[in-house]
């Protein structure tokens, strides 16, 4: 009898060209470029046809040349941050299948207004393409600090005492008036923060009048609406969730930092903040977590991805959403990545999920549009 022919081994599947969008608009702008370059290196080339394309801070899209001709000598041979510079691109065009059977998965990497906040993810619906992260919807109302509050307290989503305000609100009294109306109904110390930014860029902790007079002043240079929150004495913890109908969370992790607050340069420069992951808490309270972070997500329809922060008060009122981070960081210490790596899932294969998420949004989505 002859040998049975041996197995014929199947086509390689063909690569996803993944473009990464990376710079922006925002104050954020920096950070975006060193996550970049890290997503960059840890891709997979076998499994992508890697593209860069960079927006610039007047809000120019080019192709990342330089970045493109750094990654083919190398992961290593990319610079600390990706350089914004390159031929001009329109957007649509550059981002959209260049052929019916081409996959295109966008992975934005534009942290804060202008990329993180439903802008760039509706461009990304009218090119028709899978993007990675949450939609439209979700994105807006997690950057908007206060619309997202709004939306927590309808689900029952614990949170700290807060006010939200307009520029208007504060120019109609004055900036001493209106810091004299907040202090009259939350107690110092007092947050104060830009509704629509990220990586506490513009935030202000104040102890007094005149610090809170100055944080007002400060936040709006950022944006026109403001949200001052009570100050609580709880630690800092982060639970990164993952998925599309059937989210999970990973374990958590904390923030111990050594400055009044989790600041830009300690997030980002710095680094003397020190993480704890996973957070030491015992397993029934980690998974009471892990529900919370949960529920938040779904509250605001997050997808794809999203990092939910909390404070712990204990003893008190226990665990208290803060904010829901849509395109958390990539950067070396960004936690959203190491809090999936101590979970289980290193970096690449994080990425590989991400990409495997959009594809699947993408698909289930095409597969509702109707044209009668």
């Amino acid at each position: 009898m002859a040998a049975a022919p041996p197995p014929q081994s199947a086509s390689p599947a063909p690569r996803v060209r993944l473009v990464v969008l990376f710079g922006g608009q925002s104050a954020e702008h920096d950070v975006s470029r060193v996550s970049a370059r890290h997503v960059l290196a840890a891709a997979d080339p076998d499994r992508y046809d890697i593209q860069a394309i960079g927006i610039t801070k007047a809000g120019g899209w080019v192709t990342a040349e330089a970045a493109t001709r750094a990654l083919l000598a190398g992961p290593g041979a990319l610079p600390e941050a990706l350089e914004v510079a390159g031929p001009a691109v329109d957007p649509i065009p550059a981002v959209a299948a260049r052929s019916a059977d081409e996959q295109v998965v966008v992975l934005p990497l534009l942290h804060g207004p202008m990329g993180e906040d439903g802008t760039v993810q509706g461009l990304l619906e009218l090119a028709g393409v899978a993007y990675v992260g949450c939609g439209v919807l979700s994105s807006a109302l997690a950057m908007d600090k206060a619309k997202a509050k709004e939306v927590f307290a309808a689900h029952g989503i614990p949170q700290t005492e807060h006010r939200a305000f307009h520029e208007t609100d504060v120019r109609a009294v004055g900036t001493a008036a209106y810091a004299a109306q907040l202090a009259s109904a939350l107690p110092f110390p007092i947050f104060v923060k830009p509704a629509n930014m990220g990586s506490s860029i513009g935030v202000s902790k104040t102890r007094d009048l005149d610090e809170l007079r100055d944080a007002i002043d400060l936040a709006l240079t950022y944006d026109e609406w403001l949200v001052a929150e009570e100050g609580v004495r709880a630690r800092e913890i982060e639970v990164a969730v993952l998925g599309n109908l059937e989210p999970r969370a990973s374990v958590p992790g904390e923030i111990v930092t050594s400055a009044d607050f989790y600041s830009y340069d300690d997030k980002y420069f710095d680094g003397t903040a020190q993480t704890r992951i996973p957070a030491d808490l015992d397993p029934a309270t980690t998974a009471e977590l892990q529900d919370l972070a949960v529920r938040a997500y779904r509250a605001l329809r997050c997808e794809g991805m999203a990092r939910v922060d909390v404070f712990y008060e204990q003893p008190g009122r226990g665990f208290l959403v803060n904010e829901i981070n849509t395109i958390p960081g990539f950067t070396p210490i960004s936690m959203y990545p190491k809090m999936w790596a101590a979970s289980g899932l290193p970096y690449a294969e994080l990425i590989d999920e991400l990409v495997r998420l959009a594809l699947d949004r993408h698909a289930r989505r095409v597969a509702k549009r109707r044209v009668d």
